[in-house]
């Protein structure tokens, strides 16, 4: 099956008792057994283990990805966190995006650091500091292209070799642009991991997680600590994420063909200062961003001339644009990272890796494009 028709058949099958065309919600702590030697049989025995409508999303997504298997977890950071807790031990050393996410900052630098983990953050956008990082004992990379908020674009595949050079597994974190227009595991990554709570929802109604492994033996590692640790997604969350995943292309195109047109306002206004999005010809990037994705997704930020006061005040007064955290959702969002989702980023490394003070990052929806436009050229004349 192509892409679109997975995105609807794929993991799941008509209720057999039924004939429901959707996933049942198996709201149910506990699954009998037939008997003590047949325990198992039916493959389900505690919903901390395993859930038959977690399982049906897990099995779509996978597809999704062309993995082996995928680990459905409560949120996208405990996603991050089972990844590290599967392949990181005391005394290892894992290589990171320079520009990640900010939760993914925080618990590399304030939680695991204390287990006695090592982590570099390197600029992955350029592979010769990449390897200028490895270490006898770096275990694991991990790589957020396009990175959250910069847009910064690394190149997976070059990446993908070096860790491999390094007998070190490499997650991608494919959040912003998703298997829809990128495959990281097609391009050499072992594992992809994303936030559910952005494109696979796409409706700001759930969080969640999953990691998506190239090989069995990859995802055994990351089931055993999801159900170690008590990890796995809800059902109600795991059936919400599935009826989502249906509209993933129709979603991503649309709104990818909105941030493309406010992209090209945006860097045509005379008070905004830059605007980096990857499928301009300008963005550095550009042409790397063309060779390992077939679309560029529906993330930008720009600065306005006047700095953090004149971004404020534009953020502050805008409309149809909602002021809140999150990405990829049917709502057009504006975010000041620098105060929301990077604030635990220290201030140094921030200005380093390129998340400014007045850096406006737009997350675009499916409003109409011409409204979208007019509800920021209004606001930047007010700015």
């Amino acid at each position: 099956m192509k892409f679109r028709s997975k995105q609807i058949h794929a993991g799941v099958v008509p209720d057999k008792t039924t004939g429901a065309i959707l996933t049942p919600i198996y709201q149910s702590t506990t699954f009998v057994q037939d008997s003590v030697d047949s325990y198992l049989a039916k493959g389900y025995s505690y919903s901390r283990s395993g859930n038959p409508t977690v399982k049906a999303l897990e099995n779509k997504l996978a597809e999704l990805e062309g993995g082996a298997d995928a680990t459905c977890y409560g949120t996208g950071m405990s996603a991050v966190h089972c990844t590290m807790l599967a392949f990181l031990s005391a005394g290892d050393h894992a290589i990171i995006s320079d520009v990640a996410y900010g939760g993914t900052y925080r618990l590399c630098t304030k939680v695991l650091n204390r287990m006695g983990i090592e982590f570099s953050f390197a600029d992955t956008s350029n592979p010769d500091d990449v390897k200028s990082h490895v270490k006898e004992n770096t275990k694991l990379f991990l790589t957020e292209t396009p990175a959250n908020p910069t847009m910064k674009i690394s190149d997976i595949s070059a990446i993908s070799e070096i860790a491999k050079s390094a007998n070190a597994v490499h997650v991608v974190d494919n959040t912003l642009i998703t298997p829809c227009f990128q495959r990281a595991i097609e391009l050499g990554a072992d594992l992809s991991l994303h936030s559910t709570t952005k494109y696979f929802d796409g409706h700001n109604a759930t969080v969640g997680g999953v990691v998506v492994a190239k090989t069995k033996e990859l995802d055994e590692k990351l089931r055993f600590i999801q159900n170690s640790t008590g990890s796995i997604m809800s059902p109600m969350v795991a059936w919400l994420t599935l009826q989502g995943c249906k509209t993933l292309s129709v979603r991503m195109e649309a709104q990818s063909a909105n941030a493309m047109a406010i992209a090209n306002f945006l860097e045509n206004h005379p008070k905004v200062k830059q605007v980096a999005y990857p499928g301009l010809e300008s963005f550095s990037q550009h042409e790397l961003a063309k060779s390992q994705s077939t679309g560029f997704g529906a993330m930008l930020w720009f600065e306005v001339e006047g700095g953090l006061e004149a971004g404020k005040r534009l953020m502050d007064s805008i409309e149809l644009w909602t002021l809140a955290e999150n990405l990829g959702s049917v709502e057009s969002l504006i975010t000041h990272p620098v105060t929301m989702t990077h604030a635990d980023v220290d201030e140094a490394e921030r200005q380093r890796v390129g998340i400014i003070d007045g850096l406006v990052r737009l997350s675009v929806g499916l409003e109409d494009g011409q409204d979208l436009i007019d509800a920021l050229s209004k606001a930047l004349d007010n700015a």
